[in-house]
């Protein structure tokens, strides 16, 4: 298992308004968009091009327009990151995993799991919140059942827990975070983490 921590300027900046505690919900949104934009450029470095012949106002050249690509979010936070993979790659297919925390073993427990054809596609699976690993596990067995051989998974804070379950269990997948944090607390959220990043993009409690 491979991760990588963003290291931009602009990146530690949108990760700190998602870590503010006073960041009222809008603005919480429009920072997890801004953030992922950077997450997802590094996500897709390596990914394979197709090329093409076409015609600049001058002379013909050769241009290269983007391989199949597919995003799942983790239900509900992946929503967040959802808007900015959409906004980058419009000819992006999308499915969403379902999947709620049991808050006293943090393992999770699957209502729902709906991905497009996955055959040939580099899969991009979002989950904000790293913390036991447990539901991203699931989401990539889930999505490595349903055909999918080149999957990395974009994710806003992860704890040293998430990442040795990924690298034990999943240790073909590449994970791309604005943070490697400290631990879990006794409720297993993420220090210094966000707090619960479903909770903050909708407002809810």
């Amino acid at each position: 298992m491979t991760l990588e921590v963003l290291e931009h300027p602009l990146a530690k900046h949108y990760l700190s308004v998602l870590r503010n505690r006073a960041t009222e919900p809008e603005e919480f949104r429009s920072a997890a968009r801004r953030l992922t934009y950077s997450l997802v450029m590094e996500a897709t470095r390596n990914l394979p091009l197709e090329t093409s012949t076409i015609t600049t106002p001058l002379e013909e050249t050769t241009g290269f327009r983007t391989s199949k690509v597919v995003a799942i979010a983790v239900l509900r936070a992946g929503l967040g990151l959802l808007d900015a993979v959409v906004d980058l790659i419009p000819s992006v297919k999308v499915g969403f995993a379902g999947v709620q925390r049991n808050e006293e073993t943090a393992e999770p427990i699957e209502y729902y799991f709906k991905p497009p054809d996955l055959a040939e596609a580099t899969v991009l699976i979002l989950e904000p919140m790293l913390a036991t690993g447990g539901s991203l596990s699931w989401a990539v067995t889930k999505a490595k059942e349903s055909g999918a051989r080149s999957i990395t998974c974009l994710c806003v804070v992860a704890a040293p827990a998430g990442v040795e379950r990924m690298e034990r269990e999943h240790p073909d997948v590449r994970i791309v975070a604005a943070s490697l944090d400290r631990d879990l607390n006794d409720h297993f959220y993420i220090r210094p983490g966000l707090g619960d990043m479903g909770d903050r993009l909708f407002g809810t409690t």
